[in-house]
C-alpha cells in the first residue's frame, strides 16, 4: 500500500525545514509514543529500525566474558548483534517452528546477561502465548535482561498474545521493540524504537549515535501512529491474502506453518535451490531459507491481491 497519506503529507512539510539539523531528542514522537503506550518519555528509545536498538542492547550490555542466548532459525540481527561486541552466543532450537521457551530458559547460566526473543518470530511467523512467557519470565534470573522485539505485532490477531508492557510495568528487565517498517509501510526511512526501565534506557541512549534518526522519518513516524484508516486496510488485504496463499498453497499438498505475521513459511521437503531459480525467472522474489538451516523452506510474503494470485499461479506451473 506505501506509506500512510498522513505520513506523506508529514514528510512533504519537513522537507522545507532540512537545513536544520533533525530534533535529536524525537520530542513530537516519543511524545506520540507515551500517549499512545501509557509510558514515561523518558523511558523510549528511537533507533534507525529496531535493528539499531537490537545492536545497541549488546553493545550496552555484553562483553567478550558475557553470554546472549538466542534462538535457531530466528531473526538474524540477534547474532550479528552479539557477534559486534565480540559477545558469547548460546543458540537453542525451534520446536515446531516455533520458539521453545523452557529450553532457553534452561540454558541460562551466571554466564548470560542478556536473552532474544522475536514474537511473532521471523521467519517462522508463529508466536509464543501470553501463558507461555508468562511461565518463561517467572523463571528468569533477576539480572537477565529480555530483549523482547514484537515487530509484526499488529499483525496479531489473536487473544492470547502476550502483553509485555505488563512485566515493564512490573520493573522487570525487559525491552521491548516496536517498528515503523511493517504495518506502518516505512521500512526505507528506518524507524523504530524501545520502551523499557530508567537504567535500561539510560543505557540504550548512552550507546545510541547522535542525530541516529533524520528529520523526514521522525515526521513520517510520528503522523503514522495517527494512519488507523491505513493499518484498517493494510490488516484486510494482509490477513486475505494469507488466507488465499493457505488454502491454495495447502491444497498442492505443500506443508504452510500457520502464521499470524505478513508473511508464510512453506516446507517443500526438499532442497529448494531450483524451484527459487525458477521463480526469479517467474519475476517472482521470494526469501530461501538455507542461511536460516532450513534449505527446504521458502519464506513468501503476502502481497497485494494480484501479486499473490501470480505467486500462485507461477508456483502451480514450476510443480507441475
Amino acid at each position: 500500500l506505501g506509506p500512510p497519506k498522513e505520513s506523506i503529507e508529514a514528510m512533504r512539510a519537513a522537507i522545507n525545514e532540512l537545513n536544520r539539523y533533525p530534533d535529536d531528542s524525537c520530542f513530537h514522537l516519543k511524545g506520540k509514543i507515551s500517549e499512545r503506550f501509557d509510558v514515561p518519555v523518558r523511558n523510549i528509545t528511537i533507533g534507525a529500525g529496531s535493528a539499531e536498538l537490537i545492536v545497541n542492547a549488546a553493545r550496552s550490555l555484553l562483553g567478550p566474558d558475557d553470554y546472549a542466548v538466542i534462538s535457531e532459525q530466528t531473526f538474524v540481527m540477534y547474532w550479528l548483534a552479539v557477534q559486534s561486541v565480540n559477545g558469547n552466543l548460546i543458540r537453542v532450537p525451534l520446536t515446531d517452528y516455533t520458539y521453545d521457551l523452557e529450553a532457553m530458559a534452561a540454558a541460562i547460566d551466571d554466564r548470560v546477561r542478556l536473552l532474544y526473543i522475536a514474537n511473532p518470530n521471523n521467519p517462522t511467523g508463529t508466536m509464543v502465548t501470553a501463558e507461555q512467557f508468562d511461565r518463561f519470565m517467572g523463571s528468569l534470573p533477576d539480572d537477565v535482561v529480555v530483549v523482547y522485539d514484537e515487530a509484526y505485532r499488529e499483525y496479531v490477531g489473536r487473544e492470547d498474545y502476550p502483553d509485555p508492557l505488563k512485566y515493564y510495568n512490573e520493573g522487570r528487565n525487559i525491552i521491548i521493540l516496536n517498528t515503523f517498517s511493517k504495518i506502518y509501510g516505512l521500512a526505507g526511512l528506518r524507524v523504530g524504537f524501545s520502551i523499557a526501565n530508567n537504567d535500561l534506557s539510560d543505557a540504550l541512549k548512552r550507546v545510541r549515535a547522535p542525530f541516529n534518526v533524520n528529520s523526514i522519518a521522525s515526521a513520517a513516524a510520528s503522523a503514522a501512529l495517527d494512519a488507523t484508516g491505513h493499518v484498517e486496510e493494510a490488516l484486510k488485504i494482509n490477513n486475505d491474502g494469507m488466507e488465499l496463499l493457505t488454502t491454495e498453497l495447502s491444497g498442492m499438498g505443500l506443508n504452510v506453518v500457520p502464521s499470524v505475521t505478513n508473511f508464510v513459511l512453506v516446507d517443500f521437503g526438499h532442497d529448494v535451490t531450483e524451484l527459487n531459480n525458477k521463480l526469479l525467472h517467474k519475476g517472482i522474489i521470494v526469501r530461501p531459507m538455507a542461511s536460516f538451516g532450513m534449505p527446504t523452506a521458502l519464506r513468501i510474503s503476502i502481497g497485494l491481491p494480484d501479486e499473490n494470485r501470480r505467486c500462485i499461479e507461477a508456483m502451480r506451473e514450476i510443480l507441475a
